[in-house]
């Protein structure tokens, strides 16, 4: 029988240290998936979580149990990739010539045609360029869910928002980022996008 990420933490807080490596295991993946969304570089992403995990170890027994062991490790993650993105990018919505206003709202679509279309344009570098230029709160929340696989509830205890504000971030985060793609004119080079396809 496997322990509860909870049980684990127990048992790291009480100097069973080897147990931590099984919370490792658990999250890497997940956690490369969005940091490299965030970050757009594998090297810095692989950095980004070690450094989640050495800073979640070193930290272990300021853990408060009343929170999911899930959103103190996300939480921490999504930190320190904010760190390393602004020490990387001191003025991202300049660099990229963009302002919160230039992205009005389009037309909902369907998460999971959208998702299925954004990841197979992530190899062609366009959703990391397209997630950097959403407003931070929206952009993590929508790795948070897709990438990560978190439920909303999740979403919202890592960010600190309401459960309609995650609900919210990532439709918004969803209709920007569909506006975007339709704008960018990649559909010309690509089989017919579901954003097309649900409109």
């Amino acid at each position: 029988m496997s322990l509860s990420d909870a049980d684990i933490l127990t048992r790291v807080q009480q100097g069973e240290h080897e147990l931590f490596g099984q919370l490792v295991m658990r999250y890497t993946d997940r956690f490369l998936r969005v940091a490299q969304s965030k970050l757009g570089d594998c090297a810095t992403a692989e950095d980004v979580v070690q450094e989640t995990f050495l800073a979640a170890f070193a930290a272990r027994d300021s853990y408060k149990p009343e929170f999911a062991v899930s959103t103190w490790l996300w939480t921490i993650l999504l930190n320190l990739c904010r760190s390393r993105w602004k020490k990387q990018h001191k003025r991202p919505w300049e660099q990229s010539g963009l302002t919160h206003e230039s992205a009005a709202a389009s037309p909902t679509s369907e998460e999971p045609s959208v998702l299925s279309w954004l990841i197979a344009e992530e190899e062609r570098g366009l959703l990391h360029q397209f997630l950097s230029e959403l407003p931070e709160p929206q952009a993590d929340a929508l790795r948070l869910r897709f990438f990560g696989g978190l439920k909303y509830e999740q979403i919202a205890m890592t960010t600190g928002c309401s459960l309609s504000g995650a609900k919210r971030r990532v439709k918004t985060g969803l209709e920007r980022l569909s506006e975007r793609v339709q704008n960018s004119g990649s559909f010309e080079t690509t089989s017919k996008s579901p954003l097309e396809e649900s409109s």
